[in-house]
């Protein structure tokens, strides 16, 4: 075991002693963020809370032009973990802690490797991407508005890299998310009588919703970067009284993932327009642009100029994924924005989950080499 290594577990083994699910997203500017501060002696650090469990963490030695972004916050525990999710286990090949895939693991690599190195560095450390409450990121990127293509981002930096489970491969390009609340609006009745097209809330939600998939299934040819379609999922639908009764009222909720230069406004026009009649309400309750944004031209020079800085680092470049990250929000601020990390996504959220010990050592080396230049 190497001593990049050693230390990244034993980082590793601190943070996934701190308690940062999310839900319930307890947590303040002390905990694993007194940690931090200690292992980063020689940085300039900034610390903001954006309220609810949202804080984040900006360190900075020297004068970066990269940026490293990872996320803090882990999903809950489940049931079926065989021992404590905070306490890390390590075997002969992987580390297993609640967060150690997702991604902590490579919050503790990075600590490793900015010890180890002395060159100029920058990181962001956040806490809220495991739910649909996204602050720090956006705050982050508040003050720094985006400049047209080409020149820059106006914060600084030229690019970024953030951690996800991508199996040590740099992803160029993902799809991005779109989270939406449908509610139809019936009459009350007995359901012994004759009922009209729109009597039934249920009945308008369901008949909305094989409209929906088969407009979905017109979209099979779109592609981007090897990948293709539109990702939809009717994920909730709840209404009615009883089977007797004639549903007043349905409530759906609906998820979409597009592809990078797909027009997410036009698609949920589309959407909206296939409810006869017209819903009583359709919000969008949550969206994340696709990586990386911007029109189908923009969007390629983007993921262009990403396969040029993955070239540029020494990275393998992997395919494209389906997943969402927090890299988008980067790229749609106008910086260069690729997704590396350890870590496997299947092990993601699962009980018991785990990274492997080759793939953390090998991230590790490699941010330490991106560090300090010693990228042959």
């Amino acid at each position: 075991m190497t001593d990049l290594l050693q230390a990244t577990l034993t980082h590793l083994r601190a943070l996934v002693a701190c308690d940062t699910r999310n839900p319930p997203r307890v947590i303040g500017t002390g905990g694993i963020f007194d940690y931090l501060r200690a292992q980063l002696a020689g940085f300039e650090v900034t610390l903001t809370d954006h309220g609810a469990g949202a804080v984040s963490m900006h360190a900075v030695r020297g004068r970066p032009r990269l940026l490293f972004n990872v996320h803090l916050d882990t999903v809950p525990d489940s049931p079926h973990w065989s021992a404590d999710p905070h306490i890390l286990r390590v075997t002969d090949d992987r580390a297993i802690g609640l967060g150690a895939c997702d991604i902590k693991g490579a919050a503790a690599a990075l600590l490793a490797a900015a010890q180890a190195s002395r060159g100029d560095l920058a990181l962001l450390f956040s806490t809220d991407e495991e739910a649909n409450d996204a602050r720090c990121i956006a705050g982050f990127l508040k003050g720094f508005p985006p400049l047209p293509p080409g020149e820059g981002s106006g914060m600084g930096y030229d690019a970024v890299i953030v951690a996800e489970p991508t199996r040590g491969e740099a992803v160029l390009a993902h799809r991005g998310i779109s989270s939406v609340l449908l509610r139809f609006a019936g009459v009350a009745g007995h359901a012994s009588g004759v009922q009209g097209a729109a009597s039934s809330a249920v009945h308008q939600a369901l008949r909305w919703g094989v409209h929906a998939l088969d407009w979905v299934d017109t979209q099979a040819h779109q592609r981007f970067a090897g990948l293709t379609g539109l990702r939809f999922n009717i994920g909730r639908v709840e209404g009615g009284i009883k089977a007797n009764v004639i549903a007043p009222a349905a409530e759906l909720r609906f998820g979409l993932r597009p592809l990078p230069s797909m027009d997410t406004d036009a698609i949920l026009a589309q959407l909206r327009s296939l409810a006869d009649p017209a819903p009583a309400h359709f919000e969008e309750t949550f969206r994340g642009p696709p990586l990386p944004a911007g029109d189908i031209a923009g969007a390629e020079d983007r993921r262009l100029a990403a396969r040029d800085l993955a070239d540029a680092l020494g990275l393998p470049v992997g395919n494209a994924v389906d997943f969402w990250t927090e890299a988008a929000l980067f790229s749609q601020a106008g910086l260069t924005a690729l997704v590396f990390g350890p870590g496997d996504i299947a092990q993601a959220h699962s009980a018991d989950e785990w990274v492997a010990l080759q793939q953390l050592a090998a991230y590790a080396a490699r941010v330490h080499a991106i560090i300090d230049r010693r990228l042959a």
